[in-house]
């Protein structure tokens, strides 16, 4: 990977890991369509290893807060979703996962802004676990559906919970990935480089969480979402 393909892509995560920090939303949303326009065939293992200490450090923060009931059911959907999304990744070729990760993009990013208000319970949290196992697995992009469980709930929730959530089950779909075989050296390498960024991203997250309400740059990460996933669908 050349030096100015390695920066963009620090620049771009460690933006991203500010804004997730922020809001509980937005890392995969912005890193996933960049990469797969510059370098897809690290999708989606190394944005999986990237959102590890990520949604950890978040999780952690802001663990007093976490919706432990919601949090149970995401989970034990998330499990059976991460095998369809092995199974997604399998069938596809790496031009038809770059199509994927932009149509999931566009999707998940135009349901966040267009849901009607709705407050999560079991069978929807079931639902969203399993649609995000299929979706992170494959494309490494899950967060707009947990945001949309959550959106209408306080903020603090909404970021402890989501981490919590992302962090189980990413390292569910990396140790099922790691079983088939799809982890390589290139993809733990970048992740490794792009580590800091999204440590020092996260870290700065920190001055600013508690005064970001949030709705101007959510907004602005959705937007900027879309143009991505459909710049990714029409090249």
């Amino acid at each position: 990977m050349s030096m100015s393909l390695l920066a963009i892509l620090a620049i771009v995560t460690f933006i991203s890991a500010f804004i997730q920090g922020s809001l509980g939303i937005g890392f995969a949303l912005i890193v996933a369509p960049v990469v797969g326009m510059l370098k897809p065939d690290l999708l989606p293992v190394t944005l999986l290893l990237l959102m590890l200490p990520l949604n950890l450090h978040v999780a952690v923060r802001e663990r007093d807060h976490v919706d432990w009931s919601g949090a149970k059911w995401i989970t034990v959907g998330r499990f059976a979703g991460t095998f369809a999304g092995l199974w997604l990744l399998a069938a596809l070729s790496v031009d038809q996962l770059d199509l994927a990760v932009g149509i999931f993009t566009v999707v998940a990013a135009g349901a966040a802004l267009v849901a009607p208000p709705f407050s999560p319970n079991k069978p929807s949290a079931l639902g969203v676990g399993l649609f995000t196992g299929v979706t992170e697995t494959a494309t490494g992009i899950g967060g707009p559906p947990l945001a949309l469980l959550y959106q209408h709930a306080k903020a603090p929730v909404l970021r402890a919970t989501v981490a919590l959530c992302f962090f189980v089950g990413e390292i569910m779909s990396l140790v099922v990935l790691a079983f088939s075989g799809r982890i390589g050296s290139e993809q733990l390498l970048a992740a490794l480089y792009l580590t800091p960024p999204v440590l020092l991203g996260s870290a700065a997250s920190r001055l600013a969480h508690h005064r970001i309400g949030g709705r101007g740059l959510r907004l602005g990460v959705l937007a900027f979402a879309i143009v991505s996933g459909l710049f990714l669908i029409l090249r």
